[in-house]
């Protein structure tokens, strides 16, 4: 499994980004994957997560009215929509994904993790 993160950048505060995460290697019936952040200092913390199958979501308490979990399963790829960004959103964001028979909001459930793209939130 290959997961290529994308969209990252320097915003503003108050400013929306879109991530991408192309996923490929094998079909992903069954899967779930999940966006996680790490900031400077930090440990790398759950942002959201999605079924494959269902497309159910989920979400930390953090970004929870703000951010937006999606998949387009012809595509391969999961999205994260990121709106109202603060300062405090500022971090690499990575993709991961995992065939376990439940979602998880822990990292070290998810077998398979992207490089990550660097979101800077700054006036």
């Amino acid at each position: 499994v290959q997961l290529q993160a994308s969209g990252g950048g320097l915003v503003q505060p108050g400013d929306s980004l879109r991530l991408s995460c192309a996923a490929s290697g094998r079909t992903f019936t069954n899967y779930h994957m999940g966006w996680f952040r790490q900031a400077p200092g930090k440990e790398r913390e759950f942002v959201a997560a999605i079924t494959w199958n269902l497309g159910s979501t989920y979400y930390a308490d953090s970004v929870k009215g703000r951010f937006a979990i999606s998949r387009d399963r012809a595509k391969n790829t999961v999205y994260l929509q990121m709106n109202s960004l603060k300062p405090e959103d500022t971090a690499i964001y990575y993709c991961a994904a995992d065939g376990g028979a439940k979602w998880s909001r822990l990292a070290p459930s998810y077998g398979f993790w992207g490089q990550g793209t660097l979101v800077t939130v700054s006036s």
